[in-house]
């Protein structure tokens, strides 16, 4: 729903807590592509983007503790 209205503030909040949470983000991805099936192909491409640059952040948070 966050996807198909383009709040991407509250989903990037979501993907984070549901990282936080134990999901995986193979999880995530399918989540997604499941967006684009009922969102549309743009909506689920921001998500995707969105979902990428999260983890990206996080990779590189990762590597600085270590």
């Amino acid at each position: 729903m966050m996807a198909a209205l383009n709040h991407s503030k509250e989903l990037a909040l979501h993907l984070r807590a549901a990282k936080n949470n134990g999901v995986t983000r193979e999880e995530i991805k399918e989540m997604l592509l499941q967006t684009t099936i009922y969102c549309g192909v743009p909506a689920a491409n921001s998500a995707f983007h969105l979902a990428q640059k999260i983890f990206d952040e996080d990779d590189r948070a990762a590597l600085r503790l270590s």
